[in-house]
């Protein structure tokens, strides 16, 4: 369903959005993508790859999502011959989808269960999104590009990604109403860490982001938001990350 803010959410009630899920609640499962059944031994050997890679993705839990999200569905036709490979791919409008390694990487630093409500900046592909949706039902999705966010809604609903909600804006403002968020992660770059996104992460929360000029090499970055509200941040990594636009662009 849609709303006149541009929100969709294909199976849970608008009402329900602000607050923190309950612990309590036990009800939920990991979702059973459609294509799920396709190209498993790629998936396989595109975990052994993340594993290669880095030492600092361990959570099995990420691992499962990594091995069970059809990455093939996310990308365009022409490269889903080397979707499983551990290297970011195009998605047209000037758009990439992260390299598989780099996606478990900033998902296993949001430190989720079950109960995290999460905010994602730059839908893109809807990749991100879907391995967010194994961790958590509560995921919530922003993306400027409009085009995008259209086919990301379409993918999502179509391999059975149902409770991920989805919005088209400018991700700079976060989602004020869904909020707070128990972590926030940006796949896109920016020179500074937008203040509004800060001030909707929960204390005890934390934002994965990547910060620096957006032409050249970024520091991934993670930020921690202390009881008290104040923030503790470190740099984890280099990494490139097309740029953010609107509002940071000024």
């Amino acid at each position: 369903m849609s709303g006149s803010d541009g929100w969709t959410a294909v199976s849970e009630d608008p009402a329900a959005l602000p607050g923190r899920p309950s612990a309590a609640d036990t009800s939920w499962s990991s979702p059973r993508p459609r294509s799920a059944s396709e190209r498993r031994d790629e998936r396989a050997r595109m975990v052994e790859v993340i594993l290669e890679k880095s030492p600092m993705v361990t959570d099995g839990a990420v691992l499962r999502a990594m091995g069970t999200v059809p990455r093939h569905v996310f990308v365009h036709e022409q490269t889903r011959r080397v979707a499983y490979e551990d290297t970011p791919l195009p998605i047209g409008l000037g758009q990439t989808i992260s390299q598989p390694y780099i996606v478990a990487y900033m998902t296993e630093l949001l430190e989720l269960d079950q109960t995290s409500k999460v905010l994602e900046i730059g839908t893109g592909s809807g990749y991100q999104a879907a391995v967010l949706a194994h961790m958590t039902p509560h995921v919530y999705t922003m993306e400027i590009i409009e085009p995008l966010l259209e086919r990301a809604r379409s993918l999502l609903s179509e391999e059975g990604y149902d409770t991920v909600r989805t919005r088209h804006g400018d991700g700079y403002f976060g989602w004020p109403e869904a909020g707070p968020f128990d972590a926030i992660i940006v796949t896109c770059a920016a020179g500074h860490l937008p203040p509004l996104l800060w001030s909707q992460l929960r204390p005890g929360g934390r934002i994965v982001i990547p910060v620096g000029e957006v032409t050249g090499v970024q520091r991934l970055v993670v930020a921690e938001k202390s009881a008290d509200g104040q923030r503790v941040s470190r740099t984890v990594m280099p990494v490139r990350f097309v740029p953010m636009t609107g509002r940071v662009e000024q």
